[in-house]
């Protein structure tokens, strides 16, 4: 139990002991602004490249691999 308890407690204790801040963390342009620029966006359809494809049986291994094998394969 000690043992957890150091474990989770060293991490924040040095977490405090940090001599520099984390940077700023905020908006690089003020939305308020109205000279601000505007990134524009436009939609991706996720689906756009779909292809459908029925399962097929699977082909003898052998055959195959002596293709593979015939083709230059790795010489290793």
């Amino acid at each position: 139990m000690r043992h957890l308890l150091s474990v989770a407690i060293l991490p924040l204790f040095l977490g405090g002991c940090a001599s520099t801040y984390p940077s700023e963390v905020t908006a690089s342009r003020d939305p308020s602004d109205p000279s601000a620029e505007i990134v524009s966006s436009h939609h991706h359809n996720p689906i756009a490249g779909y292809l459908h494809r029925d399962p097929v049986d699977p082909k003898p291994w052998k055959k195959l691999n002596d293709d593979a094998a015939s083709e230059g394969g790795d010489q290793s």
